[in-house]
């Protein structure tokens, strides 16, 4: 897929800019919204935008959307993106991510496993592993998807370079798969 493909994909789905930029119940975050990074494909802002929608996933509150977003306007991160990836964790998928966090928590703190009660979740016996793993995942998960799209981005890049060259050696002139689309 090429970028300018995923680009009109993306703008089917998303808001219109201006709309965005000049909605009233964001005007407090003045210029920020018109940063470039936040709306437009590359590969700095991608790979940030992974990194935070992954590390927002991992956060076990309401609101993950919020924080993936501001998380976007301060590391200048593609905003749909960041948005959308927290939605990792739904609510089908959220029980069994958290419960695997729990245990990758009581794991790394060497602790046994708490019964689930009231009481135990009061006290901390759960809660703190809980956390634990949580962070855990969300900085590995995070880590993970910026460096697998840089590396992504530069192979795809790297690749389409040399395949360009190749052709362009032979004669061999690429057809534009655009054309008569629109």
């Amino acid at each position: 897929m090429s970028k300018v493909y995923i680009q009109k994909l993306l703008d089917k789905f998303i808001p219109d800019l201006d709309v965005i930029k000049n909605h009233k119940n964001l005007q407090f975050l003045g210029d920020k919204l018109h940063d470039p990074n936040l709306w437009h494909l590359n590969r700095r802002s991608v790979a940030m935008a992974f990194a935070v929608g992954l590390f927002g996933a991992w956060i076990p509150t309401p609101g993950q959307m919020a924080i993936a977003a501001v998380g976007a306007l301060y590391f200048r991160a593609y905003l749909p993106i960041s948005v959308g990836l927290v939605w990792i964790t739904n609510p089908l998928t959220m029980p069994p991510l958290f419960y695997f966090a729990y245990l990758v928590g009581l794991y790394l703190l060497n602790l046994p496993a708490a019964d689930f009660s009231l009481d135990a979740i009061l006290s901390g016996d759960i809660l703190l592993p809980f956390l634990t793993g949580c962070f855990i995942l969300g900085v590995l998960s995070a880590s993970a998807g910026y460096f697998g799209i840089n590396f992504f981005w530069r192979y795809h890049a790297r690749h389409k370079w040399e395949t360009r060259h190749k052709n362009r050696r032979h004669g061999i002139k690429k057809k534009n798969p655009f054309k008569g689309m629109y």
